[in-house]
């Protein structure tokens, strides 16, 4: 299986393949998208165009990942030309526990179904068509451009206007969009997509705003992996300690959409085939610490491993001590 990192060393970026306990160096590409963009080109797979850039070059991985060497990780995919076009975007109610916990939040009453755990019920009978077919549409979220992506190790921001942050432990499919207007999938990473569950649970109006905040991928982009059933470990631990984990499974087999219907739903938008563009759409999760009365606090860290996805993904959490002030529009008029 082709496991790919993007490093870079001051001004020096590379992208390197992963082969414990080593990274190979690939020749004369400086992107993850530059390589896609030359496997779009010559209508060849990436992980045969990978091989055809192999180097002698080996680094220690160990060293790179803990961040004691000159090169440091990247986000495994990005737009290095033009952050803002790079969309990072998700899909919610996918799996059961996720709409478990909106109900908790939101619901008034036991027996109450509120439009969340509706609409993962419609999924469970329309999310999975027949191939081919066009199923139900899934629930949606816009998180922001390639600025709000954060690297292994670091930091996740609660920022002064939020109430809180917390973990969500989901695969992103990464796309880059061919001149043709056609979207190819490059691969899957790991991925933590953050969000501010208090805020969003005064009222679930307020879940687009709650999505707007930092989110951390990788550190590893994994070409055509197995996504039928995904073991998920979330740890996190406050001053060296312990306080959450929990384990769970994500793939098509544990949701109720299947990866099709997902990105024929994000991608049958034109403005998202948009040529040269980059995507990273998350799939959801099962389980958040939030649900069990958790509360992040500056400088816990949070680590989610994906079997099949390479090195567990670690940041920190940082909580603004400044307070929110007002942002005045400067009028031209």
């Amino acid at each position: 299986m082709t496991r790919l990192v993007q490093i870079k060393k001051g001004t020096v970026r590379r992208v390197a393949s992963v082969e414990e306990p080593h990274l190979r160096v690939l020749d004369g590409c400086t992107s993850v998208y530059e390589l896609a963009n030359l496997s779009i080109a010559a209508g060849s797979t990436l992980s045969e165009l990978v091989k055809k850039r192999f180097t002698t070059e080996l680094l220690n991985y160990d060293l790179v990942y803990g961040g004691n060497s000159e090169w440091r990780l990247l986000p495994p995919v990005d737009h290095p030309d033009e952050p803002a076009r790079c969309m990072v975007s998700g899909t919610g109610l996918t799996h059961l526990g996720s709409a478990r916990d909106r109900q908790s939040m939101h619901a008034a009453s036991s027996e109450e179904m509120i439009d969340s755990m509706k609409m993962f019920h419609w999924g469970k009978e329309g999310g999975c068509p027949a191939p081919g077919q066009i199923g139900i549409p899934p629930e949606w979220f816009y998180k922001g451009t390639g600025t709000t992506l954060r690297a292994h190790g670091q930091p996740l921001d609660v920022p002064s206007y939020a109430e809180d942050g917390g973990e969500e432990a989901e695969i992103a499919g990464i796309y880059v969009v061919g001149r043709d207007g056609l979207p190819h999938r490059v691969g899957m990473a790991g991925g933590n997509e953050f969000s501010d569950h208090r805020f969003e649970k005064k009222n679930y109006l307020n879940l687009a705003g709650s999505k707007l905040r930092t989110c951390a991928l990788g550190p590893e982009l994994v070409v055509d992996p197995e996504f039928a059933s995904v073991p998920v470990e979330v740890n996190i631990h406050r001053d060296g300690s312990l306080v959450w984990s929990a384990k769970f499974r994500t793939g098509e087999a544990e949701m109720c959409h299947s990866l099709q219907n997902l990105e024929h739903h994000h991608f049958k938008f034109e403005a998202h085939r948009r040529p040269g563009d980059v995507h990273i759409h998350f799939f959801g999760t099962d389980c958040l610490s939030f649900g069990d009365g958790i509360r992040l606090e500056n400088g816990d860290v949070i680590q989610v491993a994906f079997e099949g996805f390479g090195r567990p993904l670690r940041n920190p959490v940082q909580v603004a001590q400044s307070k929110s002030t007002l942002i005045e529009v400067n009028s031209l008029g």
